[in-house]
């Protein structure tokens, strides 16, 4: 594969998450996307005449074979991302994959094998990881700033209408708010203290199908705790504090944060805001492209063990359910 200055870039899925993607690369300098492959032409077709992108494909198959596009980015449903990427990988792309990158442990180190076998590229897009305020407040932290790391506190939730016709909540595409949303504050306590919980304990609730759709978890660590929480029963604060002997951090909009503050005791002592033009995705697809450009098969900011210790952790988490 011969490596452009720029990393052209394929997508895999038209929805949601795949417009923000396509959006956020207008501010990546490494990068373009020129193609996009969906389960219908049509719906390929309107994707690519939005974001101006210079080839639609029916099927995922034909992208994958294009010798053009060297990067895939994965925005299927859950359930799907283990064959997409692994297709991928197996066509010779590297592969950035939506999170979270699988529905198991067993399942991300399946795919972890796939990317090792053919020494292609694998990245879960925890994008929180890259976003300037969340790399700004574990310098803080780093730096001794509020002294000895005590507690983690992060949270995710918004209201979703119960459906279970819907992918949130259809148990065949692993519906449910621990995968959909909180992934986010489970790799916030993983981020800031670099390490697994000793102990775990959860109180689950469940949609009428079964469904997980509010979770508040306990992780207990040899030397601080961090409660974390996601749901799809209502809007929560959706902020991150990171909590030690000396201060603390706030992280408003923990998942997306674009900006962050340092408190000693009470005191505001700085406050730290992004430029961003973004969503906040360029973040990771300007770091991905490059470490393609540089021949990297895996990242230094989210390398597939962090991948592989989200997937245990939730493993851990549904086993109270």
């Amino acid at each position: 594969m011969t490596i452009p200055h720029k990393i052209q870039w394929g997508i895999v899925g038209a929805g949601t998450i795949a417009n923000t993607f396509a959006g956020d690369m207008t501010h990546v300098p490494n990068a373009e996307v020129a193609a996009v492959a969906a389960r219908s032409k049509s719906s390929a077709s309107d994707f690519a005449n939005k974001y101006g992108i210079g080839k639609a494909y029916q099927g995922y198959d034909e992208l994958y074979a294009d010798p053009d596009i060297d990067a895939i980015y994965v925005a299927t449903p859950h359930t799907l991302h283990l064959k997409n990427s692994a297709d991928a990988l197996r066509a010779g792309k590297a592969v950035l994959c939506e999170k979270p990158i699988t529905t198991s442990a067993a399942e991300c180190q399946s795919l972890i094998d796939v990317a090792t076998e053919t020494n292609g590229y694998l990245m879960e897009a925890m994008w929180t990881w890259f976003l300037p305020a969340i790399q700004q407040a574990k310098d803080w932290v780093n730096a001794g700033h509020i002294g000895e790391l005590r507690h983690v506190k992060a949270e995710l939730g918004y209201p979703k209408t119960y459906d279970p016709r819907s992918r949130l909540y259809d148990p065949a595409l692993a519906g449910g708010c621990l995968l959909d949303m909180g992934v986010y504050p489970i790799a916030i306590a993983r981020y800031f203290t670099e390490k697994s919980p000793d102990d775990i304990h959860v109180i689950a609730r469940h949609a009428p199908n079964g469904v997980d759709d509010d979770i508040a978890m306990l992780f207990n660590y040899d030397d601080c705790v961090a409660t974390l929480a996601t749901s799809f029963r209502c809007k929560l604060q959706n902020v991150a504090f990171v909590v030690g002997t000396e201060g603390y951090v706030a992280i408003p909009n923990c998942w997306s944060a674009r900006e962050c503050h340092l408190f000693q005791l009470d005191k505001l002592v700085d406050s730290f805001t992004d430029k961003r033009n973004g969503l906040g995705l360029e973040f990771q697809i300007a770091s991905v492209s490059e470490d393609i450009l540089q021949g990297f098969n895996q990242s230094k900011i989210v390398p597939h063990s962090a991948s592989l210790a989200f997937q245990q952790d939730m493993d851990r988490v549904r086993a109270f359910f």
